[in-house]
């Protein structure tokens, strides 16, 4: 069983459902108060309806006829209103647990590390928060009010019954033990089908993100795997139809019998009332009131038996998403954060004997590493594949925390300082730019909500990028398409640039940011990136040693480890790591 299904079997805790609700008490009560009136209200109609029938028809009373049929009137005009005005409050309050829930839960899956990310399916995790909660929201909607209006009406009914006949009112009861047990049969059945058909959307959003974003496409298109993504899509699709078919059947058995049971018990009053035991016991007028309340007593009681099905087939969805909610955040705000100001940090770099290792890996990507990066300077990290390069960036931008050892800048621990603090000190440019599917000037302003459109410009300008956006159909209003593919590498990078600039960070991060671009189109970026990185701390990691060459200090690691240390002249003259690779 994978930890997924782990989550959807446990049980979940309905107090902490209920504590859902829990800041909409003063309204809840409101609602019930509704209900608790309306239900009262509605219950005058059966006893107006036998006064009609044994008093005002019999004595051929026209002013009482007309009064009591005003009444009938009156009554469901009140109940109508009643029941308008505890829909808005209680579908408004649905929905604001409906948003408290998507919100929470895309909050804390920002907080996740990247390591998270790494391992979860995005589609798997878009099905959390839409398929999910979504198919909770009946639930989440109209369950409180559902519960209030039923019971109340259940219990106003059976007390209204009781008033006019108890004896009958035992045969109407008898209905309620196989009613129980067929609904606890079918609930059980709706949760296990319920959370099967969760994980399988979420396989089906897996395969529409893989397969229809822009780089799936490509990747099917050029690998001829077409029928093949289909052919998985079309399975998944039709294992929901079975799925599906389950449930509603489950389900309408279900009501199908209960509709004979129910259905059975208005014939054995009109038996029993005409007995001789029962012959002259009642009026007809009482024994129409009778029926009519026992009719009435079918839809609440039914509707309370449904929402013990909706609750426990929904319990699958609630732990699916709590699972989330419950997750740790392993890169977090400290408890006590020291108060940094990122307009005056100096940008001072400093590793002591950092090491870190993933999880579940054997050994330490990076082991032991202490360098020293004035404010203001250069370090260049170079090394073959996989030699612990990117994680040390990472590592800077606090992506993931050491397992060991410290980084500092300016003397403070990256994990005594605040994210938000830390990302206004420390700017990332890697080889992967990722553009938002908006406007280019939505995705410069990305960096910084509050930016101007002269500061975006100005960016734009220092970046070498301008003239090229100015020369879109639609300036810096230009849609840039997912992913930013209507742009090349080094239009993207130079974007990214430009975006980075923005946030002005002291600390600079490039992540083997020209790896994939030509040589041509290299020196341009690399021209952005000297006006980038002027006055700013900055680790630089490239494969190509030619981009390197002019560092303060570069530092070659292998596996995880510093084996080599100075500049570029010193490095080459000691005819060691370094002198290899630039050979």
């Amino acid at each position: 069983m994978t930890a997924a299904e782990k989550a959807q079997a446990r049980e979940v805790s309905l107090r902490r459902i209920g504590r859902l609700f829990a800041p909409y008490r003063g309204r809840l009560s409101v609602v019930t108060a509704i209900i608790v009136a309306s239900s009262i209200v509605g219950l005058a109609s059966p006893f107006l309806l036998r006064a009609v029938i044994d008093t005002a028809l019999p004595q051929r009373d026209v002013a009482l006829l007309v009064a009591l049929a005003a009444g009938m009137v009156g009554v469901a005009a009140v109940t109508s209103a009643f029941g308008v005005v505890q829909t808005w409050i209680s579908t408004r309050i649905g929905q604001q647990v409906m948003h408290r829930l998507r919100t929470d839960v895309f909050s804390h899956l920002q907080r996740q590390s990247i390591a998270f990310f790494t391992r979860t399916r995005t589609g798997e995790v878009q099905s959390r928060i839409t398929n999910d909660i979504g198919g909770m929201q009946s639930v989440v909607t109209s369950t409180a009010t559902s519960i209030a209006a039923n019971l109340t009406t259940a219990v106003a009914t059976i007390v209204a019954m009781a008033a006019l006949s108890w004896q009958l009112l035992l045969v109407s009861l008898v209905v309620m033990p196989p009613a129980v047990f067929l609904t606890r049969r079918v609930a059980r059945m709706r949760r296990a089908i319920t959370a099967a058909q969760q994980r399988e959307l979420a396989d089906l959003n897996v395969t529409v993100e893989e397969g229809l974003s822009i780089s799936g496409v490509q990747l099917t298109k050029t690998m001829g795997s077409g029928p093949a993504v289909v052919a998985r899509f079309t399975a998944s699709s039709e294992r929901l139809i079975g799925l599906e078919l389950r449930s509603q059947l489950a389900g309408r058995w279900r009501m199908a019998s209960m509709s004979v049971i129910f259905a059975a018990v208005p014939a054995v009053i009109y038996v029993v009332a005409g007995l001789p035991i029962g012959a002259g016991a009642m009026t007809i007028g009482t024994l129409v009131a009778f029926t009519t309340l026992q009719a009435t007593l079918f839809r609440p009681i039914t509707g309370l038996l449904n929402v013990g099905v909706s609750i426990v087939s929904s319990l699958a969805l609630f732990a699916r998403i709590f699972e989330y909610l419950d997750l740790p955040v392993d890169v977090d705000d400290p408890a006590d954060p020291v108060d940094v100001d990122p307009a005056r940090a100096r940008g001072h770099l400093q590793f002591s004997d950092v090491t870190y290792a993933y999880p579940g890996s054997g050994t330490a990507a990076v082991a032991g590493v202490s360098l020293d990066v004035p404010a203001g300077s250069t370090l260049a990290l170079v090394g073959e594949t996989g030699s612990g390069k990117s994680t040390l960036a990472g590592l800077v931008a606090r992506l993931q925390d050491p397992t060991g050892g410290r980084i500092t800048i300016d003397g403070i621990d990256l994990r005594d300082m605040r994210l938000a603090d830390l990302t206004a000190i420390v700017g990332t440019v890697s080889q992967e730019t990722y553009l938002l599917h908006t406007t280019v000037r939505e995705n410069l302003r990305h960096a910084k909500p509050g930016a101007t459109d002269a500061e975006i410009e100005t960016a734009a300008r220092a970046a070498q990028v301008h003239d090229l956006i100015a020369s879109l159909p639609d300036g810096y209003d230009t849609v840039v398409g997912s992913r930013g593919h209507r742009f090349s590498g080094g239009e993207k990078q130079r974007l990214a640039i430009a975006r980075t600039l923005l946030r002005d960070p002291r600390v600079l991060v490039l992540d083997e940011a020209t790896s994939a671009l030509d040589t041509e189109t290299e020196r341009a970026v690399q021209q952005a990136f000297d006006t980038l990185t002027d006055g700013r701390t900055t680790i630089t990691i490239a494969h190509r040693l030619s981009t390197v060459r002019d560092a303060d200090r570069i530092a070659v690691l292998d596996h995880g480890r510093v084996v080599e240390s100075g500049t570029h002249d010193e490095l080459l003259a000691r005819h060691g790591r370094y002198a290899a690779l630039a050979a």
